[in-house]
């Protein structure tokens, strides 16, 4: 009789690596192992070899970047999608994505799980979970660092020892580490130093894809992009796919330290943690597409677009990518974006981007109705019935407080 079988979501980690023959050992399960490539780079270099070592039976490597960039990644951009007004998402976009590929590998293989190597505190627990739930609720969710009757370890020390045990010999030492976690839109980073907030990041050990800005060249560089209906077409009058954007803009914003954010984000399960975020490509992109966005929307749709835009961050920073309430949004900002159309321009310093110039076909941006001389479509005498009729709820207002106060000194 085959054994029932359980994917795996491999990193090659430490943890994950330990969880192979845990998972084993604890449920006799056979271990599929699937790593999903959303741009992690050279970090996927050696997983088949290190996953069959530690008693893995299959490693599913899974090239998902395009998938990533295209349907999860530029959603966010166009609706302006940023947590607590610093974080770009990185993280929180690619887990459902990430989730999605687990389920159609489990289908595949006719697994009865899938396993994580989340955390009991962290966010991506949660986000995992809330995808797969949604998408695969037949299927079984395995948490280790939940399962403490039957997950004993609590350290690198732990686990090291564990794998040994095994026969497991892996090139991991049992000093801590920046705890980590990249992908093509951004690196993060959490632990050491970064867990007082009292400490300055020592950027000069910590930074992966950017430098410090007082590190960057002295001179600036200009950058053009065009836009399609909110979706990046070109840079510097090449056009590439999104992913190849994405690319060129990490390596442009990397060299001129851009992108670089401390904060201390409110996590889902009610704490605050510390981190330290490398977004250089993903920081231009929101501020290309914004910078053209400001000159084609209009000041009512422009509002309601903020809200919105602030709604899918706490939506899918919690998880709830596959919801309908999502979709919706999603649907809504589709059409702000059906003339966001045009050519940015901006250049690079220091850590700063820096605007110099747009266009788009669509702008509403009038010349003779901005400038200080009196155009055809301007009266200045219309001013005063507006700021009458605007100002009248103030002016009512301020007439009775009068009237009550006069009332008040008889």
């Amino acid at each position: 009789m085959s054994k029932e079988k359980v994917v795996l979501a491999y990193s090659g980690g430490l943890d994950t690596t330990a969880v192979i023959p845990w998972l084993k050992e604890t449920f006799g399960y056979e271990v599929i192992c699937c790593c999903v490539d959303c741009g992690q780079g050279e970090e996927l270099d050696g997983l088949e070899e290190r996953a069959k070592m530690s008693g893995a039976s299959k490693l599913y490597i899974e090239n998902i970047i395009d998938d990533f960039c295209d349907n999860y990644i530029m959603p966010c951009v166009k609706a302006g999608a940023v947590y607590e007004n610093k974080y770009l998402l990185g993280t929180s976009m690619a887990r459902p994505a990430i989730s999605k590929k687990l389920v159609e590998i489990a289908r595949k293989e006719g697994a009865v799980a899938i396993c994580h190597g989340a955390t009991g505190k962290g966010n991506d627990q949660i986000r995992f979970e809330l995808s797969i739930k949604a998408l695969a609720p037949d299927i079984k969710i395995i948490a280790p660092w939940r399962m403490t009757d039957l997950w004993t370890m609590q350290s690198r020390e732990d686990e090291i020892e564990y794998c040994r045990k095994h026969g497991i010999d892996l090139p991991f030492d049992s000093k801590h580490s920046y705890s980590r976690d990249r992908n093509l839109w951004h690196i993060s980073h959490e632990g050491l130093e970064l867990e007082d907030p009292s400490v300055e990041p020592n950027y000069d050990d910590l930074l992966v894809m950017t430098v410090p800005p007082e590190k960057a060249p002295d001179k600036p560089e200009y950058v053009t992009m065009t836009f399609e209906a909110g979706i990046p077409k070109s840079l510097n009058g090449k056009e590439m796919k999104v992913s190849e954007i994405i690319t060129e803009l990490n390596a442009l914003g990397g060299k001129h330290g851009i992108g670089i954010i401390d904060i201390v984000e409110n996590r889902v399960v009610g704490m605050k943690s510390r981190g330290v975020y490398e977004t250089p490509g993903g920081t231009i992109l929101m501020a290309a597409h914004e910078q053209l966005e400001e000159l084609v929307l209009d000041r009512a749709t422009y509002e309601v677009k903020k809200e919105m835009g602030n709604k899918l961050a706490q939506v899918v920073y919690e998880g709830k990518w596959f919801t309908p309430l999502r979709e919706a949004i999603q649907a809504f900002v589709d059409v702000t974006q059906q003339y966001v159309t045009g050519e940015v321009k901006f250049k690079l310093y220091k850590g700063n981007i820096i605007k110099a110039g747009e266009t788009s076909p669509y702008s509403l941006y009038s010349e003779s109705l901005a400038s200080f001389t009196t155009g055809d479509m301007y009266d200045h005498h219309d001013a005063d019935g507006f700021i009458t009729l605007f100002g009248l709820p103030l002016k009512v207002r301020a007439m009775k407080m009068q009237e009550l106060a006069k009332e008040n000194q008889k």
